[in-house]
């Protein structure tokens, strides 16, 4: 395949099958060349999917003393993101390391703090934007886009320019000799064979 591709995937910083897909796709991108794919995360709080009917706010309008993980862990993406996309790929790859890699908690401070400190974002700034409740509209705006555009429920949910969408759960990531051909069977069956609506493994019991 020597196309560029382009694809939205919807993520959650809490899914394991995220920070797998992520890792995936940094390995094509390193075997391809960057300019191969186009990712554009899109914030997808699962948190927000498994809240209750009578919940009293979304998460995106808890009181700033209600502590929520998806919340605040997107909040900071945003604030990342408002340094370019750059600094979001670096600081969305850091904080995935230290939820499932270190087993640090992904929506408190001091993680979020770490990850900029990696990702060498500019500190004053991220703190400023923290402060900033405007930047929760992006959570809203994404997490509806995916819920009520594309029928989106878990992550991550790869979204192509043609519409079709496909929920993947990798765990582990594929091997990086396996990564570009599976990267590549991926688009065609997800992108370009809209017949396909469901492969899914039985588990046999233990």
């Amino acid at each position: 395949m020597s196309e560029r591709v382009a694809v939205d995937v919807y993520f959650d910083f809490a899914c394991p099958y995220v920070h797998s897909a992520a890792t995936w796709l940094q390995e094509v991108n390193r075997q391809l060349g960057a300019a191969r794919i186009e990712v554009n995360w899109k914030l997808f709080p699962l948190e927000q999917v498994n809240a209750p009917e009578d919940a009293e706010f979304p998460i995106w309008d808890l009181p700033p003393e209600s502590r929520s993980r998806g919340r605040d862990s997107m909040h900071a993406a945003v604030a990342a993101r408002r340094q370019g996309n750059a600094a979001f790929d670096r600081f969305h790859v850091a904080l995935l390391a230290l939820k499932h890699e270190e087993g640090l908690d992904h929506g408190k401070r001091s993680t979020l703090d770490e990850a900029a400190v990696r990702s060498e974002l500019d500190l004053e700034r991220f703190k400023t934007d923290l402060d900033d409740r405007e930047l929760l509209r992006e959570i809203k705006d994404d997490y509806l886009a995916g819920r009520e555009g594309f029928g989106v429920f878990g992550t991550p949910t790869f979204v192509f320019p043609n519409g079709q969408a496909a929920y993947l759960r990798l765990l582990p990531p594929p091997p990086p000799e396996e990564a570009v051909p599976f990267w590549e069977e991926f688009v065609r069956e997800a992108r370009d064979c809209p017949y396909v609506r469901e492969i899914k493994r039985p588990q046999p019991p233990q």
